[in-house]
């Protein structure tokens, strides 16, 4: 059995803010990735029009291509989203929707999937982290184990608190070590 090297992960960042919490743990991930390893934050989730199928069939947008195309070049998609109105925030969702296409081909297709990210909810964006990972799974995405981590930034600073980034680094080293399970 060959082992599956995960050496580029696609991060998808739920909040559209340049400056959001989430936009900068993302950030700092990605400037202390593993040595090896290429985090690379995916911009531009904010100009992709809602996913519409005549509208793929037709003529995809530039951006859900490039969307697409950045998750099929990596290994592994991190998720780094806050928690709105207690789900995923719909910029988010429907980058998934577009990554989902076509049908059991998508780019998201068998790649690990992690979800962190912070929010100022007592819960840390849990609710949003849950369902995250249940769609990417829907959409053909592996949802790892032990690849949820959702923080409070009422409770700490995720950026700057060392525990809370450790366990966001644990995502990262998780989607590292993946290994497919045999079929």
């Amino acid at each position: 059995m060959t082992t599956a090297t995960v050496s580029r992960i696609a991060v998808l960042v739920g909040s559209l803010r340049p400056d959001s919490t989430n936009r900068k743990v993302a950030d700092l991930l990605a400037a202390n990735a593993p040595e090896g390893v290429e985090l690379h934050v995916v911009d531009g989730l904010g100009a992709i029009p809602f996913y519409e199928e005549n509208l793929d069939a037709t003529a995809t947008p530039a951006a859900a291509t490039a969307l697409r195309e950045a998750v099929a070049a990596s290994d592994a998609v991190l998720l780094v989203t806050p928690e709105y109105n207690g789900t995923m925030p719909a910029v988010l969702n429907n980058a998934i929707d577009w990554l989902s296409r076509p049908y059991g081909t998508g780019a998201i297709v068998g790649k690990p999937v992690g979800v962190i990210g912070t929010t100022p909810t007592p819960y840390g964006g849990k609710w949003a982290h849950e369902d995250a990972a249940r769609s990417v799974g829907i959409a053909g995405g592996v949802a790892i184990d032990g690849g949820i981590v959702s923080q409070s930034i009422l409770e700490v600073d995720p950026l700057t608190d060392a525990e809370v980034l450790e366990r966001f680094q644990g995502v990262v080293r998780a989607l590292v070590a993946f290994e497919p399970a045999a079929a």
